[in-house]
């Protein structure tokens, strides 16, 4: 009991320096979380609607935008924000009853609830543009945060290790995960794309954390090949290959 009230007051810690060090120094704060998605989605939208035409899916560009960016963004803002958790706090780990863990778990409830809120609200801003809205179903909407963020804790755990392991593998990984936005299902349907085109996009994990997400707001099955056991399997064995490179490797004192 003492380890676990222990473990509680550190991560609460971490939490409260996390919000202070994040939003408490730049100009505007926490309104910076709700302004970049918030302009990135209404500048997209913008330009696809001046070119005319429909969106891929209902009568409203601003809420196809949204619901696949802040999908993506459930899965990215997680994995970038935690993968900087222990070199963010290197000079904290000097002390005893701080762990490595402490400072992933406090930025990771911090980027939890700060995706809730912001999604929440750039949502329901995007429902005022929808001529014909339909309930949402909010176990997949759940469900598909859920995912997003399995999958993203698992990477970032990976990464941490390898970035130290591998320090030209931190360089490649930039590189390759470049164009992820693209090849995510954000922008478009997969399954409307020719193939091979179509199987590469269906291959990507977030992509079918775009896909479920979406189903939350245009209905059950609207999407051929989405796969929910497939995106299990991948967010699982992510997470637990994360955890036990993380457990193995000791990264705070390699870091040093």
């Amino acid at each position: 009991m003492y380890y676990l009230i222990t473990h509680l007051r550190v991560v609460t810690a971490f939490t409260m320096r996390e919000i202070s060090t994040r939003y408490g120094r730049s100009p505007g704060g926490y309104v910076w979380a709700f302004v970049e998605p918030a302009a990135y989605i209404f500048i997209m939208s913008s330009l696809r609607e001046a070119l005319g035409g429909l969106p891929a899916e209902g009568d409203s560009y601003v809420l196809f935008f949204a619901t696949g960016y802040l999908a993506y963004m459930l899965y990215n803002g997680m994995y970038h924000y935690l993968a900087s958790s222990i070199s963010g706090n290197k000079s904290l780990m000097r002390y005893p009853t701080v762990a490595p863990i402490d400072a992933v778990v406090g930025r990771f409830i911090l980027q939890a609830l700060t995706s809730a809120v912001v999604s929440t609200v750039i949502i329901a801003g995007s429902y005022l543009t929808v001529r014909h809205s339909t309930p949402i179903q909010w176990e997949f909407v759940l469900a598909a945060t859920v995912f997003a963020w399995i999958l993203a804790l698992g990477v970032a755990f990976l990464n941490m290790v390898l970035f130290v392991k591998f320090p030209i593998y931190e360089k490649l990984f930039a590189v390759v995960s470049r164009p992820l936005l693209l090849l995510s299902g954000v922008f478009v349907i997969p399954t409307d794309l020719p193939h091979p085109m179509s199987d590469i996009l269906l291959d990507n994990p977030i992509t079918h954390v775009v896909m479920l997400f979406r189903e939350g707001f245009y209905g059950e099955n609207w999407y051929d090949g989405l796969d929910i056991w497939y995106l299990a399997v991948c967010s699982s064995l992510t997470l637990l290959l994360g955890l036990a490179s993380f457990t193995l490797w000791p990264v705070a004192r390699e870091r040093d």
